[in-house]
């Protein structure tokens, strides 16, 4: 009897260990061909404030482009706003388009700066010569599962003057 049950359980781990083979065959099996798309920052503009808090807001423009047969699903977005190397906003979207296969769409992520945020910003205005910012824009967009996350990274120079 021992010998069955030295068996059965060399025959269960073989068993096992080709159904996680064919899983990960599987996984990497469901897109072949599959190419990471592109995103590359459009815009990235101040925005003037509204009424209720005084607090500029940013709106930045992403570009999308699928290089991919099926239609590009994103599911969401996690992004960072940095002036002159401080961050200032951290904020999250799920309103996104769909980006048809061999297509390209453009969609824009409005980020409002918080009160906290904004005395930060405040305390800088007051300490600068200019209203130019030196900023930073960090995005990390979900395509879904089983897809690599699409990571974007632009920075430059603005100014928050509203005139």
């Amino acid at each position: 009897t021992m010998n069955k049950v030295r068996t059965f359980s060399r025959a269960s781990f073989l068993l096992a260990l080709a159904v996680v083979a064919l899983q990960l065959t599987g996984c990497a099996g469901m897109q072949p061909g599959y190419e990471t798309p592109t995103v590359s920052v459009q815009s990235f503009r101040a925005v003037p404030p509204d009424g209720g808090t005084g607090l500029p807001s940013f709106e930045i423009d992403l570009h999308v482009t699928n290089p991919n047969l099926d239609p590009l699903k994103l599911a969401g977005v996690s992004y960072t706003v940095s002036l002159d190397g401080n961050d200032i906003i951290k904020g999250v979207g799920n309103d996104l388009p769909v980006i048809e296969g061999y297509g390209e769409g453009t969609f824009t992520v409005t980020a409002a700066v918080d009160v906290f945020a904004g005395i930060q910003l405040f305390r800088s205005l007051m300490n600068k010569d200019s209203d130019t910012f030196d900023y930073a824009f960090e995005a990390k967009l979900d395509p879904g599962a089983m897809r690599r996350k699409i990571r974007v990274r632009d920075s430059g120079s603005i100014s928050l003057s509203t005139r």
